[in-house]
């Protein structure tokens, strides 16, 4: 009887052992570590002939040289050479192959020239703000092109596009996504890019930004814009929303797009519709010289701080009476945005800081602008939408942002909790 054995008895591989005896052996014969007959090449074809021959058997039912597989029908017959695109460079493998040719590998499947590994680098370039020239130019760089490599094993202009033109699939799946029941807040957020429509204009696309009842920060939408909206498109575009699971918002914050904020009391008549402070800000201070700039934001800061309405109308006075003479359209702007700007006074501070602090906004804003950028202008709306789903799916790759924001969130969801009860769980029908 043949003793077997138990898989938990079998001695573990001390991996940095054998790396060390791999680097002796590879420093021995002159070998180098990386390169075309490197040994990161070599190791790699090793390993991925293995795991096909360990597919082979499989399909076959036996292994090589074994009794079993004699006048079996099917059988090995040979090998072919192939040459796929890795993460370290083109690797030239041997594909095993069988009599009638059933044979279909998944390791690297029949017609594959590169792993998955390069797609996800692609995309994760391209999401970066670099163009497809940008990206193949960089691949030229890294993995020079040999004679010996098929052009189905490079990367060029064609195939980068072809690769990120997978994605509008997934694009248009997470578009129509269910959403949350609520959203204690939501930011729309506009980001102005170029687009060739018979010829080149400034479109903007709209953003949307949930802040859930964990803390998290959610992109619940792209929408691309001609620069004339009124409530009829705003409408459409939040009946979307409404109509893929958000029952409810508690706080709106918008920058006074025409049209939006009707549209959002119609979809969600119990809303809180806010200017937003940011934007606000920065709007005040485009009409002003750069030399009054420390100045002013001091002024400003009594009037958002105030602990109520009454208190802020007070330092508002203060701050048209000293500046008015010198810029009179800072204070009408504040004095046409003041409806949407006072219900801000009335939260808790933990509720005003969520609202202010807009640095994971901000920074999903410089992240799309700089991707933008790098293009200059797109074809179609499809390829601005494209690049913008690419630059959100390589948002916060590590997790800490998420993290950070749910950590601090506890108090604000306490306040929200209170100042809108009953409406952070509603009940689903």
């Amino acid at each position: 009887m043949t003793e077997t054995l138990d898989p938990m008895d079998q001695p573990k591989i001390d991996h940095q052992q054998l790396a060390q005896q791999l680097l002796a052996q590879a420093k021995a014969e002159g070998v180098e570590l990386v390169g075309p007959n490197g040994l990161l090449n070599q190791l790699t074809a090793n390993v991925l002939e293995t795991a096909l021959d360990a597919e082979m058997d499989e399909h076959l039912g036996y292994e090589k040289h074994q009794v079993e597989g004699r006048n079996g029908g099917n059988s090995r017959n040979g090998r072919r050479t192939k040459t796929v695109l890795t993460e370290i460079g083109p690797v030239q493998i041997q594909v095993p192959r069988d009599t009638d040719a059933s044979f279909d590998p998944q390791i690297v499947k029949k017609r594959q020239r590169r792993l998955t590994g390069v797609d996800e680098i692609i995309l994760s370039l391209s999401a970066k703000g670099l163009t497809t020239g940008e990206i193949a130019a960089h691949f030229d760089d890294v993995f020079p092109r040999k004679r010996e490599v098929p052009p189905g094993a490079s990367v060029s202009k064609e195939t980068i596009s072809k690769i990120t033109d997978k994605v509008l699939t997934e694009m248009t799946e997470w578009s129509v996504r269910p959403l949350d029941p609520v959203y204690p807040v939501m930011f729309i957020d506009a980001i102005h890019v170029k687009i060739r429509d018979g010829q080149v204009a400034n479109r903007p696309i709209y953003v949307a930004i949930g802040v859930t009842t964990a803390g998290e920060r959610e992109i619940l939408g792209l929408w691309v814009g001609d620069g004339g909206e009124g409530a009829k498109f705003w409408l459409a575009v939040l009946t979307e929303i409404h109509n893929r699971g958000v029952a409810d918002v508690c706080i709106a914050v918008c920058d006074g797009l025409k049209g939006l904020p009707e549209a959002i009391t119609t979809v969600w008549p119990l809303t809180v519709v806010q200017t937003c402070l940011i934007h606000l800000l920065r709007n005040t201070f485009r009409y002003a010289s750069r030399q009054y700039w420390d100045e002013m934001s001091r002024d400003l800061r009594p009037i958002y701080t105030a602990i109520n309405e009454p208190a802020a109308k007070e330092q508002f006075a203060e701050f048209a009476s000293k500046w008015g003479p010198r810029y009179p359209a800072i204070v009408r702007q504040w004095e046409n945005a003041w409806s949407e700007f006072v219900p801000f006074l009335d939260y808790d501070a933990e509720i005003r800081r969520v609202i202010c602090s807009t640095n994971s906004i901000e920074s999903r804003g410089a992240r799309y602008r700089r991707a933008v950028r790098a293009r200059g202008h797109f074809p179609s709306d499809q390829a601005a939408l494209k690049c913008l789903y690419l630059a959100t799916r390589a948002l916060d790759p590590t997790g800490k942002g998420r993290a950070r924001c749910v950590t601090r969130w506890k108090p604000a969801l306490n306040a929200f909790a209170i100042t809108f009860e009953g409406r952070m769980t509603p009940t689903v029908i």
